[in-house]
This record gives structure tokens, C-alpha cells and sequence, in this order.
């Protein structure tokens, strides 16, 4: 379930070669479900902290297989529209977004 329009890319081979722009992104597993929806205000510093990590921080994250970027100027509002969307379709947010607090990166 791809939702956004970028491709799909494979996490360690392309996630070092984001761009230093704000954007939002999707992280999916290895059967290409989402399982995180976040946002960043430079998605090369946060994708160089997760691919130098990891995901270290996170276990759940660490099931990254594939991602998709969207680049924009504002992209929390984004954020909170894709997993508003994806909680229609499915009745619950990607399992790594916490229903009670969105985290952002």
C-alpha cells in the first residue's frame, strides 16, 4: 500500500542520498506495509542519523525495508493528513506512529 506518489526505493541502497530539503516519508517493511509516518525539516540529516543508527533507538523502525519522500515546505501538516488517512482506511495508524503522540523526527 503505497501512499504517497513518489517510488518506492530501497531503504540503505538510497537513504544516503536524500536531499537537505524539509519533507515527509514513509517507511514500510519488508511485505511494503507502512509501519511509520514522519516528517522532517531535513531529511538528509534525519536519514543519515537512522542509516549511521540504525534505528538504534527504535525496534520498530528497525524493520525498515523501503521508504518513500516527499519534499515541501510544510511538511507536519502532511504528516498528520497521511496518518489521518491511513487510520480511515485501516482504523489504526502505521504500527510505529503512536496513536496518543505523532512522533516527528
Amino acid at each position: 500500500m503505497e501512499l504517497l506518489e513518489d517510488k518506492m526505493r530501497v531503504w540503505l541502497e538510497n537513504a544516503k542520498f536524500v536531499k537537505p530539503v524539509p519533507g515527509v516519508y514513509v517507511l514500510y517493511n519488508r511485505k511494503k506495509d507502512p509501519i511509520y509516518i514522519g516528517y522532517s525539516k531535513n531529511l538528509e540529516t534525519t536519514f543519515s542519523k537512522y542509516v549511521d543508527s540504525e534505528f538504534e533507538e527504535n525496534e520498530c523502525k528497525q524493520k525498515t525495508q523501503y521508504y518513500q519522500r516527499e519534499f515541501m515546505e510544510d511538511p507536519e501538516s502532511r504528516q498528520e493528513q497521511l496518518i489521518e488517512e491511513f487510520k480511515r482506511n485501516t482504523g489504526n495508524p502505521p504500527t510505529c506512529n503512536s496513536e496518543i503522540k505523532v512522533q516527528t523526527t
